[in-house]
């Protein structure tokens, strides 16, 4: 295979998890009866521009399809995120009913409301129907189709620009990031701005945090490659922020290269520097993660084998993909964890992908009672712990793998 974007062949492994079903593709009793596809999980490091990505993968077809289950709406935290987001950039960019906000994979409207509550025209391009019809319901104007340089095209050839152009936690969801970036860069308005939003790889590796690393996740970015792959499409990183979602993401701040409203500051050399340290342009820097890896797993495993030889209840809390990307590397079913509980009814009544553990509404905690919660979805522990305080009452308490 070769790299994505400077098409070098890939010859270093960063790290093999094995085998697993895509993270969103829940079964219902009935898929629990058929054959269940599984792609190999196994993450390459480019030796020429250092991007990190998947070696093989499932389409984009089979991750994002009609009966997509992931609603941003679920969480308060990102709520809150995207609310005061959607307050500073309005007021820095002075946006107003003139203004155009354009964001891909808008989901379910939970971003772009709070733009259209401003009295803010947007446009929401999302390749899932069901996702993309909550969105509709809302009044939030969306189109469903994956979006690079033909969709591109027809907005602008439809007369459409973009003075803002959002893309929150895509960036490292598409296959082919050229044709992505290219999109971006024919979309935006001269005088636009576009902001994306990505894990940050530096925090996956120094915090070990290889559950993020699942089949929607293409590439797993740096601002050091993101800069180069941005530049070389006519696209200037001019800022960035270091903000706490998905356990450290950045946010970026790109223009066109012609383009002299804004110039360049420190922020995005202080932050080259820091990755530079840490080694993100050396091969080296990412040769011991699999140890690093495997020490979590076998720490997991024994600690529900432990729980189930004690008589212990086991259960957890949030059916997320970086959930599920745990769980079925660590080959956790049922007999170790009873069950998952999630607020999305999106979720309830269905059974995670590959390990096939039920998902099922937070009532079943308060029934069962169980010894131990282990919190899936770590990035928003504080929110779930808040929210779970209650198994305390028992003697209940909160694991986190």
């Amino acid at each position: 295979m070769n790299c994505r974007f400077c098409r070098k062949e890939l010859i270093n492994e960063m790290v093999d998890l094995g085998f697993s079903p895509p993270s969103n593709s829940f079964l219902d009793t009935i898929g629990l009866l058929k054959s269940e596809t599984s792609y190999p999980l196994r993450i390459m490091v480019c030796d020429e521009c250092f991007l990190v990505q998947i070696d093989e993968f499932a389409s984009h077809e089979d991750i994002f399809n009609g009966d997509y289950v992931y609603f941003s709406s679920y969480s308060t935290t990102w709520l809150e995120h995207c609310k005061k987001y959607s307050e500073d950039i309005t007021s820095q960019l002075n946006l107003d009913s003139s203004s155009l906000v354009v964001e891909i994979a808008s989901n379910d409207g939970y971003l772009l409301q709070y733009f259209k509550e401003k009295k803010i025209p947007v446009l929401g391009i999302e390749p899932t129907t069901n996702t993309a019809e909550i969105a509709i319901n809302k009044g939030i104007e969306t189109i469903t189709e994956f979006f690079g340089v033909n969709c591109a095209h027809k907005l602008i050839a439809s007369g459409r620009k973009a003075d803002l152009l959002i893309g929150n936690n895509v960036l490292a969801h598409v296959p082919d990031i050229n044709d992505f970036v290219r999109g971006l860069e024919i979309l935006l308005k001269e005088d636009g701005v576009i902001t994306m939003e990505f894990p940050h790889l530096l925090q996956l590796i120094d915090k070990n945090q290889f559950d993020t690393i699942y089949h929607e996740h293409f590439s797993y970015l740096s601002l050091l490659v993101v800069r180069r792959i941005f530049e070389y499409h006519g696209l200037t990183i001019f800022n960035v922020d270091e903000i706490a979602t998905h356990g450290g993401s950045l946010r970026i701040y790109a223009k066109h290269k012609n383009n002299l409203s804004f110039s360049i500051q420190m922020s995005v050399e202080n932050l080259i520097r820091k990755e530079m340290n840490f080694g993100l342009d050396n091969i080296a820097s990412y040769k011991n993660f699999q140890i690093a890896v495997n020490k979590v797993k076998n720490d997991f495993v024994l600690f529900l084998i432990e729980q189930k030889r004690l008589n212990k209840k086991v259960s957890a809390y949030g059916a997320a993909a970086k959930g599920n990307a745990l769980l079925n590397y660590c080959g956790v079913r049922k007999d170790l964890i009873n069950f998952i509980s999630d607020a999305s009814p999106h979720k309830q009544n269905k059974f995670i992908p590959g390990m096939h553990i039920p998902v099922v509404n937070e009532d079943r905690i308060k029934e069962e009672e169980p010894d131990f919660v282990v919190i899936l979805p770590w990035n928003i522990k504080e929110e779930i712990s808040r929210q779970l305080s209650y198994i305390h009452s028992w003697g209940g308490q909160f694991v986190v793998a």
